[in-house]
């Protein structure tokens, strides 16, 4: 039996552990709980195929991650997870530009070829917009894409964890450090006691580079700042069936059941380490741009500010596989904005990794030494 040791238990690692002890692995999670892990944060998107982003390797990974999405969900709920803040409620990419509505259209079309679960693609007019999202501004077109789907990262998060214990995993939350000899690691020490593992698998994101420093590893990480708000609406019924609202900005607005809208995000890069305060500055740019997109948010009910550090790699495309010159060491990292739409996908493609299967994609499109100084 493989013993394997998953360092992390955000969205990536908690996927990683689940596929792991689903196929008979022995286990080991070990998570900080440090405040700002993105996926605490994130509420998703699951809708990658209007994205004007040229890199196909990009692409190719956040595809697949929606791909991924419906049997992981069917899996989860088959154990008994029906709380995992996924539903597939569509969404509308918005915009007053009649021209460019049709150019987003044009573009979907083309990539349902090759990604049938872009579901029905539909032009709506102003009133059909505003009909599917009762509080947005008037003058939106917008293009339908049934497929799409959002997700609560905190409550998958949570329900990948439950079911990777269930099938035998070990779950214990404190400061791990890697355990190494020569070039080879064996395992990880936490609460002071040791852990021999087969594979180590990182999955730090944004604190990667702290972990791999002992190695002589430097792990070329950044990370961005983001606040998210949380908001309560009066007198509307079944928002949990609303659509994802995707403007031209880099806001957006997914609605949940008990009349909870989320509005994000501050997309903030030049920030003094892990800075995890709840700003005026960033309650003040997301309610000046939400208000705008959606005026009748201006009578919801204030909940919380949610914040999280979204873990960029190089090029911001992430990299996945093995440290060169290492042996037992994997990782994932730079999922950045796409954390949930890709982490699931990426968590099983690392534990085919730690098992030695074959992969569903191909690994130098992502290499771990593009981000290794």
């Amino acid at each position: 039996m493989k013993k394997v040791i998953v360092i992390g238990a955000g969205i990536l690692g908690a996927s990683t552990a689940y596929q792991l002890a689903k196929s008979g692995a022995e286990v080991l999670i070990i998570d900080r709980k440090d405040q700002g892990q993105a996926t605490d944060a994130a509420a998703g998107i699951i809708c990658p195929w209007l994205s004007q982003r040229r890199n196909q390797a990009w692409y190719r990974l956040a595809k697949a991650g929606a791909r991924f999405y419906p049997g992981l969900i069917a899996e989860l709920q088959s154990e008994g997870e029906t709380d995992t803040g996924y539903a597939n409620v569509g969404a509308l990419s918005i915009h007053h530009d009649v021209e460019k509505i049709s150019r987003m259209h044009e573009r979907a079309q083309t990539r349902q070829a090759d990604a049938p679960e872009i579901g029905g693609i539909t032009v709506l007019n102003e009133e059909e917009t505003q009909s599917r999202f009762p509080l947005l501004a008037g003058g939106y077109h917008s293009v339908q894409i049934s497929g799409a789907s959002r997700i609560d990262g905190r409550a998958l998060r949570d329900a990948l964890l439950r079911s990777a214990q269930r099938n035998g995993a070990v779950l214990m939350y404190g400061d791990a450090a890697l355990l190494f000899d020569n070039n080879r690691v064996t395992g990880a020490v936490a609460g002071g006691k040791s852990f021999t593992a087969d594979t180590v698998i990182v999955c730090a994101g944004a604190w990667a580079n702290p972990l791999l420093l002992p190695l002589g590893i430097r792990f070329k990480v950044h990370f961005q700042k983001a606040q998210i708000m949380h908001v309560q609406v009066a007198d509307q019924q079944d928002t949990g069936a609303w659509p994802v609202i995707i403007p031209p900005t880099d806001q957006y607005l997914l609605s949940f059941e008990d009349r909870k809208i989320v509005i994000g995000a501050t997309h903030e890069n030049d920030i003094e380490g892990y800075d995890t305060r709840v700003t005026a500055g960033g309650m003040q740019e997301i309610l000046d741009k939400g208000l705008e997109l959606a005026p009748g948010l201006a009578d919801s009910t204030f909940q919380e500010v949610r914040v999280g550090f979204r873990p960029f790699t190089p090029g911001f495309l992430p990299v996945i596989g093995a440290f060169p010159g290492w042996e037992g060491l994997i990782t994932a990292n730079g999922l950045g904005a796409s954390g949930l739409t890709m982490g699931p996908f990426i968590g099983s493609q690392l534990a085919k990794l730690a098992l030695g299967l074959e992969l569903d994609i191909e690994l130098h499109d992502y290499d771990v030494q593009k981000a290794v100084e």
